[in-house]
Order: C-alpha cells, then sequence, then structure tokens
C-alpha cells in the first residue's frame, strides 16, 4: 500500500506591511552592441529617417525605372515641347526627347560622380590626416601645408579648368573634384588622430611591439570613422551641387551624355515658355542635396560619443 502523504505545511505570506521592504526584482537588459545604439539614435532621427526613405526611393527611380521606362534619355520622339503628359510625365523638349527619361539619367551620373567623390576624397583624406596626426612634427607640418594649399585654391575656378582640359566624362569629373576635396576630410581625420594618440589604448599597442601602420589603421582610423562618416555625406551633397554648377557652365559632363546640371542650364533660355524643362531636374538636385544633408545630420547625432541617453 502506498505511504500516507503528509499534508503541507502552509506558509505565511512576506509581510508587506509599514515597515517592511519589499523583497527586490532582478532586472536584466541585453547588451547592445555599438551598431545597435547608432542604429537606434538614428531611427529617433525621423528627418533623417524619412530622408534616407526618399533618397532611396530616388535611387531606386533612377536606376530601376530608367530601365523599365519606354523612352530611352537619347531618343527622339515626334512629339516636340509637349507639356507633362501621362505619356511623357515630365514633357518634352525642342527635339522631342522625352524630359523624365533624361532627368532619370541626369540622376544617374549626378548620384554616381556625388558617391565616387565621396569615397576617393574620404579615403585619400582619411589616410593623409590619420598619418599627420600621427606622427606629428615634420611630418605633419609638411603634410598639412600641401592639405592648406589646395584648401585656398578657388574651388570652381580650379575644378573648370581642369574639367576642361581633362574632363568630359562623369568618372573624370569625378576625379577633378575629388581632387579638391579630400584636403577638407583630411583636417577632420588629423584632428581627431590628435586626440586618440594619447590614450591608453594606443600605448598599449605600442607596448605589444604593434608596426604604426597597424596602429593607424587598426586602432586609430576604426576609432575616427564616426566624424569621417559624416563628413562623406556633406561631400556627396557638395559634389553634387559642384558638379551641377561646372555642368551648368559648359565644363561638366559632355553630350551626348546628360547631367542634372546640363539640363538646367540647357532649360534656362525656356523658362517662360517651357518651364517644366527647368524646374523637374532642378527639383531632382534640390531633393538629393536636402535629404543627403538631413541624413548628415541624423549620422551626426547618432554617432556622437557624448550622447549615451538612449530612449526606451
Amino acid at each position: 500500500m502506498p505511504e500516507p502523504v503528509a499534508p503541507e505545511t502552509p506558509v505565511a505570506a512576506p509581510e508587506t506591511g509599514p515597515g517592511t521592504r519589499a523583497p527586490d526584482r532582478e532586472f536584466t537588459i541585453a547588451e547592445r552592441s555599438q551598431f545597435q545604439l547608432v542604429l537606434r539614435r538614428f531611427m529617433q532621427h525621423r528627418l533623417a529617417v524619412g530622408s534616407l526613405v526618399v533618397l532611396v526611393l530616388l535611387v531606386l527611380l533612377a536606376y530601376v525605372g530608367g530601365a523599365l521606362w519606354k523612352y530611352d534619355f537619347g531618343q527622339f520622339t515626334p512629339d516636340k515641347s509637349d507639356a507633362p503628359s501621362l505619356d511623357h510625365p515630365f514633357g518634352t523638349d525642342a527635339a522631342g526627347k522625352d524630359q523624365f527619361a533624361q532627368v532619370l539619367r541626369g540622376t544617374q551620373i549626378s548620384l554616381q560622380i556625388a558617391v565616387l567623390v565621396a569615397l576617393f576624397s574620404t579615403v585619400v583624406g582619411t589616410v593623409w590626416g590619420a598619418v599627420a596626426g600621427y606622427f606629428g612634427g615634420v611630418v605633419d607640418t609638411i603634410l598639412m601645408r600641401v592639405s592648406d594649399l589646395v584648401l585656398t585654391l578657388p574651388l570652381l575656378a580650379v575644378a573648370a579648368m581642369l574639367a576642361h582640359n581633362f574632363g568630359g566624362s562623369w568618372w573624370l569629373i569625378s576625379v577633378v573634384i575629388a581632387g579638391l576635396y579630400w584636403a577638407y576630410v583630411s583636417r577632420v581625420a588629423r584632428g581627431v588622430v590628435l586626440s586618440l594618440r594619447e590614450k591608453e589604448f594606443i600605448e598599449a599597442a605600442k607596448a605589444l611591439g604593434a608596426s604604426d601602420a597597424r596602429i593607424i589603421f587598426r586602432h586609430l582610423v576604426p576609432n575616427a570613422l564616426g566624424s569621417i562618416i559624416v563628413n562623406a555625406t556633406v561631400l556627396v551633397a557638395l559634389a553634387i551641387l559642384l558638379e551641377t554648377s561646372l555642368s551648368y557652365l559648359g565644363f561638366g559632363v559632355r553630350p551626348p551624355d546628360t547631367s542634372l546640371g546640363i539640363l538646367v542650364s540647357e532649360a534656362q533660355t525656356a523658362l517662360t515658355t517651357r518651364p517644366w524643362l527647368f524646374y523637374f531636374p532642378g527639383l531632382f538636385i534640390i531633393l538629393i542635396a536636402l535629404t543627403i544633408n538631413f541624413i548628415g545630420d541624423g549620422l551626426r547625432d547618432a554617432l556622437d560619443p557624448q550622447q549615451t541617453k538612449v530612449r526606451a
């Protein structure tokens, strides 16, 4: 026969009256990586997030829409100087070219130039400034005087001269513009490296026998990326505006290709009779420049090392 089970002894509930302290509760919060913290701060910047969405839509429209659109940017149609319609959303020019196809092609070229300028300027400027800031002394003096010399050049005039002699294609225009913008990044990179090279982790790396190249590219540059990335976004907007200015003056991308600056330049004489030729490419220039600037503001707030408070 089974043994009888003894009745359970009732356990008194803990007292919670006056003078007693409730038992402590243990809360655990999952640890977030640096990327998650940055992403969380960026997502709280509504204007930057909205600008990122608009920029992505513009990129998709330019590349996917341009590939699927029924007219090519260089194709002539029998419809000349037509106002915007369902068949030609942005109208046509005097030669019968579909303005929507031309604006999409111009957006592609302008974005390609801007991205290449940002990449080239950021890489060259970061290495230049990091080397100058790390070694200091004579090396810093020589490198920064060269950078200062580039900064003193009249940007638009020099870019126009170089583009006139070596330009024509979009990638040559990108190299010309990047060759004038890298100095801005080098100043930023140098300033950040100067503040980082005296930190304890750099002293520890030197004590362990790390080479100068490893310290620069493994420790200093990654820790300076926050400020560098923000400046790279600013360079994208500046490159688009400078390319637009060069194309407007006739020193940018050359026909038969096109860009937003060329479209604005060619439409200035038709502003009163066919305003759609001027306003649509101008609107795309404004949208791209504004969205990239707002994204840069969001990245600046998200990458700010002093901002440690994150909303729930």
